[in-house]
């Protein structure tokens, strides 16, 4: 039977500002029990979990069933890759060594289905505005997550909830919409970019922009934008053919 790949992001999982977060948590994990016989990869293109530090010995509270479900695949063969994202940034080894995924950090060509694919959550390329490059060198860099890791989970945990949720509820929607299609704009010039000086990339494959678009730009290969499972519960399929499709979840 012919196994497919398939890439999915921006699901913000245990968010505070969305209602039900079990029950969405359940939505996700009914997706990863339909794709379980037929994937033979599955990437995580970040923000997979609205806020996650992993401290050297213990790990955040929550998330245990879409975790089951991670193993399920996992230890039912099915490759699986999770890029971080500006809210899952702090992912260290505990899911890799638990689970075997591969955890990447950064915008990444790989193979998959016979295919060479650029894929990234969508924020470490571009242009950017200033102040984003600046608080996301904060996040990786060493010192800064040393310092942060030595505050007691008691004051980290709803300082970055608290953050999470402003940006999230305190913005007006037409405002960050408009937001977004510019960033938009920005990684498809990266990707025109990238592609005059490697052409053997057949597509690009983004998270972060909560927009669910396959762009079709002439002379060049597709560029594909996630969307989220925040209202749109989207995610993109590419088949042993070759061909990519954008799908949308409604059990």
């Amino acid at each position: 039977m012919p196994k497919n790949t398939y890439f999915i992001s921006d699901l913000h999982l245990g968010a505070k500002y969305m209602n039900d977060p079990v029950g969405r948590e359940r939505r996700v994990c009914r997706f990863l029990d339909s794709i379980k016989d037929d994937a033979a990869e599955l990437y995580l293109l970040g923000d997979i979990l609205d806020y996650w530090y992993e401290y050297k010995y213990v790990v955040p509270r929550g998330y245990i069933r879409f975790f089951g479900k991670l193993a399920e695949l996992a230890d039912s063969g099915v490759k699986i890759t999770w890029v971080t994202g500006n809210h899952d940034v702090w992912l260290f080894d505990y899911l890799r060594d638990q689970l075997g995924m591969r955890v990447l950090k950064g915008h990444t060509v790989v193979e998959t289905a016979g295919k060479r694919i650029l894929i990234s959550h969508g924020d470490d390329v571009g242009v950017q505005p200033v102040m984003y490059r600046f608080t996301r060198w904060c996040f990786y860099n060493k010192v800064c997550q040393w310092l942060y890791a030595a505050i007691h989970p008691r004051w980290t945990y709803p300082i970055a909830t608290g953050w999470s949720n402003e940006n999230r509820t305190g913005r007006d929607p037409a405002r960050q919409q408009a937001v977004s299609e510019r960033a938009a704009e920005r990684l498809i010039d990266f990707s025109r970019d990238f592609y005059a000086s490697h052409p053997d990339v057949e597509a690009f494959v983004y998270g972060h922009l909560h927009i669910a678009r396959m762009n079709e730009v002439e002379g060049m290969p597709p560029v594909i934008f996630l969307g989220d499972w925040i209202s749109l519960c989207t995610y993109v399929v590419l088949d042993s053919n070759g061909n990519f499709t954008l799908n949308y979840f409604e059990k």
